[in-house]
């Protein structure tokens, strides 16, 4: 008990705090003027991953690679194979040709050359300043061609995501008032998330411990499991609400943030190498189910419930091979 106690608890702050930062941060931007599209691309975007962020960085900060990078990597497995998995065997997955085009494109070029990278050396803060700077310019592009209405891709996905759970979180529906309150909140939340990485970190190591389980297993399963809930909520609801398209591009804009942003953050403020067993295994499982994930939206453009359970069989065959 002593053991689950601090995981538990630290992921229940992560995920409450991580949506407090997103609705008060939110809220403060409309205050101030700022557009829908620029704060969905922006704050709604990083704000859903703080949790991920807070955790990596906090790992890597304690000497725990194997939980920074198993968070990384197997929160983008379970993004697609899990997450779109159980999402597609709902409801069958439609995928917009933007989202195709350029977003599940841009998801696999960054997965490639993530295990790319790390196979061959350690990840300074050169690495972390390029992969922060191809997501801004990610985000830059992103922009400009939702601006020019060229079609939604997957950052306007994740927005709608987060709607689909609660539209109070909607960028615009915010009003008019004060700022002390939407600061409060979003200070509130920032602090909740830091507590919570931090004892959400102490619980996953001291898990490793207690059952000689190597902090790699960990980090891929249990933490990135844990950190990927808001994804798996927002997902299912969309998927429910017949969003199909929204379930598909919450998901590859969660990968694409998760390498670049919180990857990039990560080897920025902290940097290590990524543990070997994650550079020959769970990387190339990465490339694999995004490659596979591309060739299921190529075809008829969509993800079937067939396509959805191969996804949801694989990962428990992974979880199966992984787990000692």
């Amino acid at each position: 008990m002593d053991v689950w106690l601090p995981l538990i608890g630290g992921l229940v702050l992560l995920v409450a705090g991580g949506d407090l930062l997103v609705r008060g941060a939110v809220r403060v931007a409309e205050r101030l003027g700022v557009s829908p599209l620029v704060i969905g691309l922006t704050l709604v975007g990083f704000g859903t991953s703080t949790p991920e962020l807070v955790t990596s960085v906090q790992a890597a900060l304690a000497g725990s690679p194997g939980i920074a990078f198993g968070n990384i990597v197997g929160s983008s497995i379970a993004n697609i194979l899990l997450i779109l998995g159980i999402s597609a065997m709902l409801f069958p997955i439609a995928v917009s040709s933007s989202a195709l085009s350029r977003d599940a494109t841009v998801m696999l070029g960054v997965a490639v050359a993530f295990a790319a990278l790390s196979s061959v050396m350690p990840l300074g803060r050169v690495v972390g300043v390029i992969f922060v700077a191809a997501l801004g310019a990610y985000i830059y592009l992103a922009f400009r061609q939702e601006g020019a209405s060229s079609g939604h891709g997957a950052v306007y996905d994740k927005v709608a995501a987060l709607e689909a759970t609660d539209p109070a979180n909607a960028p615009g529906t915010g009003g008019r008032g004060g700022l002390i309150v939407p600061l409060l909140l979003a200070l509130g939340g920032l602090v909740l998330v830091v507590l919570g990485g931090r004892f959400f970190v102490g619980g996953a190591v001291a898990l490793a411990e207690s059952f000689a389980i190597p902090e790699t297993v960990i980090g891929l399963t249990i933490v990135a499991l844990g950190t990927s809930m808001p994804e798996l909520v927002t997902s299912v609801l969309a998927a429910f609400k017949r969003q199909s398209d929204v379930a598909f591009g919450n998901i590859v804009g969660s990968n694409i943030y998760n390498i670049l942003g919180i990857g990039g953050a990560t080897v920025l403020i902290e940097p290590t190498r990524v543990p070997q067993e994650i550079v020959t295994f769970d990387n190339l499982l990465m490339i694999a189910a995004s490659l596979l994930l591309v060739i299921f939206a190529a075809t008829g453009r969509r993800i079937s419930r067939g396509e959805g359970a191969v996804f949801l069989a694989a990962y428990l065959a992974y979880l199966y091979v992984l787990w000692p």
